[in-house]
Order: C-alpha cells, then structure tokens, then sequence
C-alpha cells in the first residue's frame, strides 16, 4: 500500500511540474488577448463588442445570435461576462 501511495505521489508532482501548454484553436484567439473595442465572433455563433476587461473575466455586448429560436435569443443579447479563456475570432483580421 505505501508503495502505490508512493507512485501516486510521484505521479501528482510530475502532473504538476509538467502543464499542457493550451493555446486556443487554430484561427481564434483568447478574449483576454482582444482589445476593447474589438467585435468579435464566437465558435457557436455569437457576435458581439469588446467592453471591459479585468483578470478573470470580459464584459461584452452580444448583438447577434442568429443561430438561436426566436424565443432563446432575447436571453443571449445584450450585456454579458464571458471568460478569459474564450475563444474568439476577431472581425476584421
């Protein structure tokens, strides 16, 4: 028992010591790396403007969610947080 104990620690620091490096897909970049002001394009659809930012999150004002019902789309519009680590694909690049 101590010695699977052993593994399994020595296993969690190396896991530690030795982060996947994540990089956003191919084309998008993370909302953190956007200035304000920028619109921008979500995977799913959503476009949306660049307000504020802060460490953890970004404010932003969604203006287009064409892909939804009519009825879903009124939640999706307007102001909303997202997280830094969103990918997103800046109009105009």
């Amino acid at each position: 028992m101590k010695r699977k104990l052993g593994q399994a620690h020595k296993l969690a620091m190396i896991a530690m010591t030795n982060k996947p490096n994540w990089q956003p897909a191919k084309g998008f970049k993370y909302i953190e790396d956007v200035p304000v002001g920028e619109l921008v394009d979500t995977y799913y659809g959503l476009r949306a403007v660049v307000i504020e930012q802060s460490s953890v999150s970004t404010s932003v004002i969604v203006l287009r969610a064409d892909h939804l019902h009519q009825k879903e789309r009124g939640f999706y519009l307007g102001k909303h947080r997202w997280g830094c680590k969103t990918e997103v694909k800046v109009i105009g690049d």
